[in-house]
């Protein structure tokens, strides 16, 4: 056997580990970004009122110690208290929103996804069962326990679907979720709280560890490259996310949250390519910039390093710089920055850490430029020589061996774009109400398609139909057309059936969009013939 046939079958697990880590990541995603606007109101709320707070107010904000973060804490303290001071005096608003709120949000999110309403209610049931039990903020607890016990209830609806006799379906799935939640949410409090505390502590002790050994700079090492690959959501909401929050109730914020978030990184490479970059990477660069400082939508310059994968060192020392300036400075977030825009940073800032985290976005900023600079000077006249095709098709090629699958970001410089083997060419007359844009978080560049989209049908004068951005996991059927990246379209298919599906390589520019707008002109000046008719 040669040496290139043995090595087929080690890509392709390569491949299929990746997909796997990307689908799950995009799954915990599902889980998190529908209840962000919660954890911005939790850290708000934290940042104003607790007692380190801008106006710290006791009944709001607690004023309690970190075990009132926890009913047996808050419990525990009442029972010993003499001055007559009451549960939500001692609690306030902070302890019981992160302590149960933000987890049954994600554990009925959860839930949701794999069974709908009734998934949802019997998710939130056991989350509480194992919130009680346990003696830590349960986020990485719900994103378990919610999934768990839908799939748990719809297998046993499977045991007797179809065998109930008419009219006692609504009384035999009603005590079926009420004794199946019940009995589940036991086992939570008993057996599963337990372990998952004891999980939580021990990673808190890992990054505990980490920092007094002055190794968190390290995490870079993996965030950075992973946010390129797209890996990043399985390390963000799996792990940094549920960590951060479980520091914030032990120290009142966590600069975990700004790992992966800080937009100086980013920022710094995109400003290298506007000085420095050639054709039509240093024009789009300026509009990146925007979109990802002010918008958060930091997957805008993926492309920019994937077309020059030694932007990678840029995009490492410059998260590194930003991690260290914020264990330096002992500074960080109240609670997740998302979008990863500078507002949304400075939103969730503590009192007293503005300096650390300005710090770290222009640190990090700074360092990511001038290592980007540096690399972008060096190959720039071959860069000339080359030009700018050169460039795009080496991208493109370089992108399919790392990820194994076409690049959407890489798409958006050339303005390449595929349609799928069953719609590259939309005709027909069939009228048009609704266009879905679905990518794996349902936010990013699928919500700037469907924005760009939007735009031109109604600059067509088609402003009645209506499109709209989701997640693949969220999608329904019922859609006239489904949108999606090429990578993606076979699980929308599985999701909405009978919509008609489209493939793109890329969101933001892609000749499928004109062709949607002449398919619908065309699908309305049929229709207005045959009504005059």
């Amino acid at each position: 056997m040669s040496a290139s046939a043995a090595a087929v079958p080690t890509v392709r697990r390569g491949k299929s580990a990746q997909v796997r880590v990307q689908r799950f990541g995009a799954f915990l995603t599902s889980m998190i970004m529908p209840n962000l606007p919660a954890f911005l109101a939790w850290g708000l709320i934290t940042t104003l009122f607790i007692a380190a707070g801008w106006t710290p107010n006791g009944i709001l904000g607690g004023f309690g110690n970190a075990d009132a973060m926890s009913w047996q804490g808050a419990a525990t303290a009442l029972a010993q208290a003499k001055d007559g001071t009451t549960f939500h005096q001692y609690v306030g608003l902070v302890g019981p929103m992160i302590t149960y709120l933000l987890p049954l949000l994600i554990a009925n999110a959860g839930g949701r996804i794999v069974y709908k309403d009734r998934g949802a209610v019997v998710a939130s049931i056991v989350a509480v069962g194992m919130i009680v039990g346990s003696t830590v903020p349960m986020f990485l607890g719900a994103m378990i326990v919610g999934p768990a016990s839908a799939w748990v209830m719809k297998k046993i609806d499977s045991i007797w679907a179809g065998k109930i006799r008419p009219g006692f379906e609504m009384l035999v799935d009603m005590f079926s979720a009420g004794i199946a939640g019940a009995a589940m949410a036991v086992g939570a409090f008993f057996l599963f709280a337990p372990v998952i505390t004891s999980v939580s502590k021990a990673l808190g002790h890992v990054v505990d560890a980490m920092a007094s050994h002055q190794l968190l700079p390290l995490m870079s090492l993996i965030v950075e490259p992973a946010k390129v690959l797209f890996l990043n959501n399985a390390i963000g909401n799996g792990v940094l996310v549920p960590l951060g929050a479980q520091q914030v109730t032990q120290h009142g914020q966590s600069l975990l949250f700004l790992v992966e978030a800080n937009p100086g990184p980013g920022f710094g490479i995109l400003l290298a390519y506007t000085l420095l970059g050639v054709g039509v990477a240093k024009s789009s660069a300026p509009g990146a910039i925007i979109i990802q400082f002010f918008g958060g939508i930091h997957e805008v310059y993926f492309p920019f390093v994937l077309m020059k994968p030694m932007l990678i060192i840029a995009a490492i020392l410059g998260g590194a710089t930003g991690v260290a300036t914020n264990v330096v400075f002992g500074s960080g977030l109240r609670g997740p920055a998302a979008p990863g825009s500078i507002i949304a940073v400075l939103a969730a800032t503590p009192r007293g850490s503005y300096l650390g985290v300005i710090l770290s976005v222009v640190l990090s900023a700074a360092v990511s430029f001038v290592v980007a600079a540096v690399i972008l000077r060096a190959q720039r006249r071959r860069d000339l020589e080359l030009g700018e095709s050169g460039d795009l098709s080496a991208a493109i090629a370089q992108t399919e061996a790392n990820k194994g699958k076409s690049s959407s970001a890489l798409g958006s410089l050339s303005g390449a774009a595929t349609a799928d083997a069953a719609g590259s060419t939309l005709v027909g007359t069939r009228p048009i109400h609704s266009i879905i844009f679905a990518c794996d978080a349902g936010m990013g560049s699928s919500a700037m398609g469907a924005s760009i989209l939007r735009d031109k049908l109604r600059k067509a004068g088609l402003s009645d139909i209506s499109v709209v951005n989701k997640a693949v996991a969220n999608l329904e059927d019922g859609a006239d057309i489904v949108i999606s990246q090429s990578e993606l379209t076979d699980r929308a298919r599985r999701h909405a059936p009978t919509s008609r599906h489209l493939s793109v390589d890329n969101f933001l520019a892609s000749p499928v969009y004109d062709d949607v707008v002449a398919e619908a002109r065309a699908a309305a000046a049929t229709a207005g013939d045959r009504s005059a008719s």
